[in-house]
């Protein structure tokens, strides 16, 4: 089941566009001629188009009887499969998966695999390109740790983009990580990264595009 409507995150975005639109016209209609009035027009009205379409809010739900499957938290493509010390919560080697969410890709984020959320903090940073391999460590993002029922421990980080200038994350310590499930919103191009134990079964490789929520990236 696939349907669409606009993400509470973009509702005052929208609204204040909309407001911007009128500010541009109206003086345009007045004071200018037709055809720049028309070029105007049209150009606005495109604007209003992109953001609605940003912030679209796909419905998706994914029945999996296996939890072992881990599904692609975020729509992109896989910038990165490899192994990396890492530094920030494991201190140890883990297997990163990053996905490079561009400004066309639907920007919310889902629960990967279900579990307790044990971290959930966020981190000021810079503002790089997402798919630059050092924007995991210096850009502005969000880390989100899911201990599963076997005691297994899954990281997620939500990293901002040269676009991006806020990360919204909803995930809370002591929550049920649910799939089906929104963990958070990152606005205007970004990427996911995920830090899985080596053993991990990959079931995508770089270069892969994902569908959030829908697409299984490994067994655990």
């Amino acid at each position: 089941m696939r349907k669409a409507r606009i993400h509470r995150e973009g509702r005052n975005i929208i609204v204040f566009t909309v407001f911007l639109l009128f500010a541009i016209n109206i003086p345009v209609f007045l004071w200018s001629k037709h055809w720049v009035f028309a070029v105007t027009l049209v150009l606005t009205a495109a604007l209003l188009c992109f953001v609605c379409y940003f912030f679209r809010n796909p419905i998706r739900i994914l029945k999996v009887d296996n939890p072992d499957f881990l599904i692609a938290p975020a729509d992109g493509r896989v910038v990165v499969v490899e192994p990396v010390e890492e530094d920030e919560y494991f201190h140890d080697k883990r297997l990163q998966v990053s996905i490079f969410m561009s400004p066309f890709n639907v920007h919310a984020n889902w629960y990967p695999i279900e579990g307790k959320v044990i971290v959930s903090e966020h981190q000021s940073g810079r503002h790089k390109a997402a798919w630059l391999p050092k924007s995991s460590k210096e850009n502005e993002r969000s880390l989100v740790v899911i201990e599963r029922e076997n005691g297994q421990v899954i990281a997620l980080r939500q990293v901002a983009g040269a676009m991006a200038r806020r990360i919204v994350t909803y995930a809370k310590v002591g929550a049920e990580a649910k799939r089906n499930t929104h963990l958070g919103f990152i606005k205007f191009g970004s990427r996911v990264d995920l830090y899985l134990p080596l053993d991990a079964e990959m079931m995508v490789d770089v270069g892969d595009l994902v569908v959030g929520n829908q697409t299984i990236i490994a067994k655990l």
